[in-house]
């Protein structure tokens, strides 16, 4: 399933600062970065499940929020880039 992943991180503490790298970390195992706290990530329901539970588990429920949405089982071919395009397309062809 293709899924996005964002997150609003409260920084304003040093542990609020670990729990933002921890919750970056996470994500781009899974997926790639498309905007600073934005991922797009292609998973099976094995490893969302997987990312679920770690965000889960590292977020602080009181001050975090992170928002998974679930897009369909491929990629849309209606998302609209504008600007600069930090991300990769693994359907196209990938020509080094």
């Amino acid at each position: 399933m293709f899924i996005l992943v964002a997150y609003d991180i409260c920084t304003d503490t040093k542990s609020g600062q670990k729990r933002l790298r921890r919750v970056a970390q996470a994500c781009q195992r899974v997926g790639q970065r498309v905007q600073k706290s934005v991922f797009e990530c292609t998973l099976d329901e094995v490893r969302y499940a997987g990312l679920v539970r770690t965000l889960s588990l590292i977020m602080d429920k009181s001050e975090d929020n992170i928002r998974i949405y679930c897009l369909g089982e491929q990629r849309p071919r209606n998302i609209l880039q504008l600007g600069r395009s930090p991300a990769v397309n693994f359907e196209d062809p990938l020509i080094f």
